[in-house]
């Protein structure tokens, strides 16, 4: 994957993480909350997955 496709996919899964979270908080689901702020994780991960590869370049 290339530097923009790991940044685009990272801000998807944080924002699929956020909207989790309001939807865990709004109807008392722990479960959900949990899985969101993963997700939200995750989407940090890529989007720093995808700096990097911009600072080195994509073959990393």
């Amino acid at each position: 994957m290339g530097e923009l496709t790991d940044k685009i996919k990272g801000s998807a899964n944080e924002a699929a993480g956020n909207v989790k979270q309001a939807v865990g908080k709004a109807t008392d689901n722990e479960r959900m909350v949990v899985d969101g702020k993963a997700q939200e994780r995750k989407g940090e991960a890529q989007q720093v997955k995808g700096k990097v590869k911009g600072a080195l370049g994509d073959d990393v």
